[in-house]
């Protein structure tokens, strides 16, 4: 991981990703872990619907979640949804990437300070997550908790006007 440390972040699409790579990623129970609303198993009609939900979300919204690339390989995917009047940022890592976490984030906090549409994002953690001080770093704010399709998460607010 010390080798990706230096590596060129890149968002990219998510339908430009060969789909054996998506699907093993979010086949991997370690994901799965962390990630309440995962309750099925990934094959290629799951990544079919789950990749039209997120062009939907391009086409309605004019941003979406993007493939995220290191030095061009797929390392995770996330983004940016939007939920109601809120927008929401989601980061999927494949676990051996974790560690640019905090990187991709930032790259992704100011694209979104710079987008006139994004005044605030939310991030909604599962409880499981108890490693939050990244969040805290960043300037989001614990709102509560919040239940989201039949889930529990934990909701920050990050302002980025």
């Amino acid at each position: 991981m010390a080798a990706e440390s230096g590596c060129d972040v890149t968002f990219g699409r998510l339908r430009e990703v060969p789909p054996d790579e998506i699907i093993a990623h979010m086949s991997d129970p370690r994901i799965g872990e962390h990630m309440p609303l995962l309750t099925f198993k990934w094959d290629r009609k799951a990544l079919v619907d789950f990749i039209a939900a997120k062009e939907e979300c391009w086409r309605r919204d004019g941003l979406g979640h993007w493939a995220i690339l290191c030095d061009g390989a797929y390392v995770g995917w996330g983004g940016f949804q939007k939920e109601g009047e809120e927008w929401d940022f989601g980061l999927v890592l494949k676990q051996e990437h974790f560690g640019l976490g905090a990187r991709i984030a930032r790259k992704a906090i100011a694209f979104a300070k710079a987008d006139d549409r994004i005044p605030f994002v939310t991030f909604l953690l599962p409880p499981s997550r108890t490693r939050l001080g990244a969040f805290k770093r960043l300037g989001a704010r614990f709102v509560g908790e919040v239940e989201h399709d039949g889930a529990r998460f934990l909701k920050y607010r990050l302002d980025t006007a």
